[in-house]
């Protein structure tokens, strides 16, 4: 190699090593334009193009450097991950087997790899990749963040913690890493700990929309802090991320008709089999669709039989990961969507960015994450006074919009089976349960569970999830509970998936506080099994208040944490009381609001018409946004 073109690569590469991505641009460009037939200029535009995130044109600069010199393994994988950004994941996952084809040893693809097969939640197989990539190049900071990602999805969350905190040592400056450790300690419920992980994260790369979002996620589950104080964050998160898109907002064209058919968009990253699915399901089966047109934004990758299901009930189905924020804002606006429903909030793979750039004349959030956006600029969210009563609509951004309890209607999986006969007759003692994630459980809630089981020394608690799959997992939550004096042998804790056969061996559930459970709840109560709950703050630690009340069992709420105490141990004294309960609570459940799909249906329906005429009567020059 000349000597000349040696020390113009080298003064490139340390440039980008540097960060300096302006003054790499520049060089890389003058080399371009002494040597446009050497593929290293294409390739390091390509490259810092990718760093800046600006993944088109590091594909296009790439492609080039491809075409010249299509044997290197360095660029085809990076292509890859420029693709992967987009959300191309088949043709990324193509790069990556190409690119291992040239050099079966090449770390960067097999990493690549690993993330598209998460991304299609092939997960043993990306395991493999990983596992092979790391002992290929144990100094690599992503490699162990992304095995620490991964590993969290099988429920190994120690192992996770220690792969993420390896990657901070390696790189104490990693985003990223700080980020996934947060995901790991939030689900052994460390939740000061993860909210730690979070703020370094955001602190390190302040415009991740994503790192702020699960940074509002852990602080929804903190134990102590007031509603006021996380409500602050939400309005940070809006002054950042959505409040700056007003500019661009723009006049709608929709016809502004109050009685004619609307077109409703519900934008999910769940359209497939998930929990979302018992209560979406019934509203889209029974929407009128003489009155209601419906399209489906589906940010999802793969699909299965629940996909193909969701496909057959709406009007239009459009797929969403191939496009940006922007590209999806102006597809919505293209499809005339009058009221656009958001059913993820901040869940992973949420696109709250379109919500901020206000796409459809009204928006609504609802069901997928049970509190605030945050976003200003979404106009409501679809709730009920238990979950938020009237006395909290200031730790709302959007305009509380309240149904009569339940916000929604349930389908039970139709593989759950029969309730079973009371366990505590069969067993002499009363087993008290929950199916909660590790991120509920926090310290006043092992107080109180504790306290219980000393009131009621025969007792038993079954604590049953993915968080608890492992050993290590669970005998880290058998010593929180010892350290309030309770036997490990007093405690089951595992994971049974589905948890049908687990029910049928509790007595009583136990909701977890601030943040109650969700499906888990409704799941109980369909199987006989009766569950005390703490009415907390708004509106995720009302939730089984508002489930309770939709059933019509208001009396198994407690309103402080003696309370809640107390109402679990007098359920338990009285098991002939309890025995009743169990064979009526699924008669009673099918006779609820629970149950009707159609008049659930009816209601959110009247609800988007009551919506839209608002809008009608005082969008100015009926056409503004």
């Amino acid at each position: 190699m000349n000597s000349l073109v040696k020390f113009r690569k080298t003064t490139i590469m340390r440039l980008l090593a540097s960060q300096k991505y302006a003054e790499a641009e520049s060089a890389a460009r003058r080399f371009i334009d002494l040597y446009p037939q050497d593929p290293f200029g294409w390739k390091l535009i390509g490259v810092i193009y990718f760093y800046l995130g600006r993944y088109k044109e590091a594909e296009h600069n790439l492609l080039k450097s491809i075409t010249i010199n299509n044997k290197d393994p360095e660029s085809i994988s990076t292509l890859g991950n420029a693709l992967r950004q987009q959300g191309r994941i088949k043709e990324a996952l193509e790069c990556y087997d190409r690119s291992l084809e040239i050099d079966p040893d090449h770390s960067p693809a097999l990493n690549g790899k690993g993330l598209c097969l998460m991304d299609y939640d092939r997960h043993e197989e990306a395991l493999v990749c990983l596992e092979r990539a790391l002992d290929l190049n144990p100094k690599q900071p992503e490699i162990y963040y992304n095995l620490g990602g991964l590993v969290g999805k099988f429920g190994r969350l120690i192992e996770s913690v220690n792969f993420n905190r390896k990657a901070i040592e390696l790189n104490p400056r990693s985003a990223e890493a700080y980020n996934n450790l947060g995901l790991s300690l939030q689900d052994l419920g460390e939740i000061d700990e993860a909210i730690k992980a979070y703020e370094k994260a955001v602190a390190l790369d302040p415009k991740s929309v994503s790192y702020f979002s699960n940074l509002l996620f852990a602080l929804n589950y903190h134990p102590d802090r007031p509603a006021e104080d996380i409500f602050t964050f939400y309005q940070e998160f809006d002054r950042r991320f959505s409040q700056p898109y007003r500019v661009t907002w723009r006049p709608f064209i929709n016809t502004p008709d109050p009685e004619r058919r609307l077109r409703i968009g519900y934008v999910s990253p769940d359209f497939g089999f998930h929990s979302i699915g018992y209560f979406l399901e019934p509203l889209l089966e029974n929407h009128d669709r003489n009155q209601f047109e419906l399209t489906a934004y589906a940010q999802r990758i793969g699909s299965d039989t629940q996909t193909l299901r969701y496909r057959r009930l709406v009007d239009r189905w459009v797929p969403t990961s191939r496009l940006s924020d922007d590209e999806l804002a102006e597809r919505i606006r293209a499809d005339g969507i009058d009221i656009l429903v958001d059913l993820a909030g901040h869940t992973a793979g949420n696109r709250l960015g379109v919500f901020a750039r206000r796409p459809a004349p009204v928006s609504v959030s609802w069901m997928g994450y049970g509190y605030t956006t945050g976003l200003s600029a979404i106009d409501y969210f679809l709730t009920d006074p238990v979950m938020v009563p009237p006395d909290a609509d200031h730790l709302f951004a959007e305009r509380p919009w309240r149904l009569d309890p339940p916000a929604l209607a349930y389908r039970p999986h139709p593989g759950m089976g029969e309730v079973g006969p009371l366990p505590a007759r069969r067993d002499g003692q009363v087993t008290f349960g929950t199916l909660t994630r590790g991120i509920r459980i926090n310290p006043r809630v092992i107080g109180v569970w504790s306290e219980i089981l000393k009131r009621l020394p025969g007792a038993r608690l079954v604590v049953d999830s993915k968080s608890f799959a492992h050993e290590a997992e669970q005998a880290r939550l058998a010593e929180r509970f010892a350290a309030h004096g309770i036997e490990r042998g007093r405690l089951e804790i595992g994971y049974h998936s589905p948890p049908w056969d687990v029910l049928r061996r509790i007595d009583i559930g136990l909701d977890c506080f601030p943040h109650n459970s969700g499906t888990t709840l409704v799941e109980s109560l369909y199987l006989g099994v009766p569950f005390i709950t703490l009415a907390a703050r708004p509106s995720v630690g009302r939730i089984g208040s508002s489930i309770l009340c939709g059933l019509g069992h208001p009396e198994w709420i407690a309103q402080s944490e003696s309370e809640y105490i107390d109402k679990a141990v007098a359920l338990a004294g009285d098991l002939e009381r309890l025995a009743t309960i169990r064979a009526n609570l699924r008669p009673e459940f099918e006779a609820s609001p629970w149950r009707d799909e159609v008049g659930f249906a009816r209601r959110v329906e009247q609800a988007y018409r009551q919506m839209w005429r608002q809008w009608c009567a005082t969008a100015p020059n009926n056409n503004k946004a």
